[in-house]
């Protein structure tokens, strides 16, 4: 496969069509549970909502541009250096999803596990709301790294275009798990990730942190033990709320945060540590530290 080739499948392949309606779908029934809310008067941080609706949109531009082709553009070596090939079927696209949803297990627990990629993540969860526009809260930086974890997929075999689509289509399935309108729904909550699934990986709660990674399914979380159900009120947000409804702060406060630790850390791999290791890690002085600038 050739990148123009790719770009053509990418532009006028009869799945992209389906990807479409999903997608039309998904902001159809975001824009329902607006007016149900309005109706009933469900109470919901409106700037909040504005927020994401802003996000999505920057997000949207931005794939419009080279940002959205980074990772179409740095998948292709990887194509071309693998010797496995699997031939696009009916069969081979339920294993890239498969695939894919495997992938984004991996991808989204290495988020959560490493404070650098939290940056880009904690975006998502960063609102002490949960509605389906919080599906739009998603960070403008991570799209031009996640590619990297599709790499495994193109190197056993699977095409460029199987392995993004597949990863979009995980993507899009989860817009109408962000909701509270919908209760727990018994052995599917055992099975695939569904609303009750996801408020708790949405929680900060204790016992829900770092909870129900899952993309479509819960199998790779019951695997590698880290599923749990929905037992206890959920608290949303971050641990430490940003207390900000600016769309730029949203994405980037983080980061901010990340800067401040480093420059007070005392040595070079310190300062390592705290970019790429885990998020609740501090060397041992910054508590000296905090007692001093109080």
């Amino acid at each position: 496969m050739s990148f123009s080739q790719l770009i053509s499948l990418l532009e006028e392949s009869p799945i992209m069509t389906y990807i479409v309606y999903f997608f039309i779908f998904n902001t159809s029934i975001v824009a329902i549970e607006i007016i149900v809310d309005l109706i009933t008067h469900k109470k919901r941080r409106w700037k909040d909502s504005m927020a994401n609706f802003c996000i999505f949109l920057i997000n949207q531009l931005l794939e419009k541009t080279i940002v959205g082709s980074i990772g179409i553009i740095a998948l292709m070596p990887f194509h071309y250096l693998t010797p496995l090939a699997i031939n696009e079927t009916w069969w081979s696209w339920i294993l890239a999803i498969l695939a894919a949803d495997f992938t984004y297990y991996w991808m989204h627990r290495i988020e959560h596990e490493h404070r650098i990629l939290w940056g880009n993540h904690s975006v998502h969860h960063s609102s002490e709301d949960y509605n389906l526009t919080i599906s739009f809260r998603l960070s403008i930086i991570e799209p031009m790294i996640e590619w990297i974890f599709l790499i495994p997929m193109i190197l056993i075999g699977f095409s460029p275009f199987q392995a993004i689509v597949g990863l979009i289509f995980v993507a899009q399935y989860q817009t109408w798990i962000h909701t509270e309108r919908i209760n727990k729904l018994g052995w599917l909550d055992w099975i695939f990730n569904t609303p009750s699934v996801h408020r708790v990986h949405h929680g900060s709660n204790t016992k829900y942190l770092d909870k129900n990674y899952g993309g479509i399914t819960m199998i790779w979380d019951h695997l590698f033990g880290t599923y749990q159900k929905e037992e206890e009120k959920v608290i949303y947000g971050l641990t430490k709320p940003i207390k900000t409804n600016n769309p730029i702060k949203i994405n980037f406060i983080e980061y901010m945060n990340i800067w401040e630790d480093v420059k007070k850390c005392r040595t070079f791999k310190d300062k390592l540590r705290i970019i790429f290791g885990d998020l609740i890690w501090k060397p041992s002085y910054f508590k000296q530290i905090k007692k001093e600038t109080k």
